[in-house]
């Protein structure tokens, strides 16, 4: 457990600080993203999804203290989970469900689907 934890950790700082680099640690090159808030189905490839984030004002940048938690974790096998999370990102508040598969020691994300809880 404490590898997948070390992965969602990789993914919230990711996230908190817009960097590029732990987000393509974490995830897995050829995985997906969805998202289905404005009643369409939005799908975004990996390397769009780093690109968008990493031109944005990371929350760490304007001084935003990070709050991110693991909601809950269902391990489908001994190299496959799910993590569900909740990750505040300026005025906003994500969940996310993130499917994770193990590749030898490494935890990776293949997909990700969130939803916008709250906006302000």
């Amino acid at each position: 457990m404490r590898k997948l934890l070390e992965a969602v950790n990789l993914y919230f700082e990711g996230i908190h600080e817009c960097d590029a680099s732990k987000l393509k640690e974490v995830f897995h090159p050829k995985s997906s993203l969805f998202d289905a808030d404005n009643g369409k189905i939005f799908v975004e490839t990996i390397d769009s999804f780093i690109e968008d984030v990493s031109k944005r004002t990371s929350p760490a940048s304007v001084g935003q203290e990070m709050k991110a938690e693991v909601l809950m974790i269902d391990y489908l096998s001994d190299i496959s989970a799910t993590v569900k999370i909740r990750i505040h990102a300026h005025k906003n508040i994500f969940v996310d469900h993130l499917a994770f598969v193990r590749d030898t020691n490494d935890w990776k994300i293949v997909s990700k689907i969130w939803h916008l809880e709250n906006e302000q």
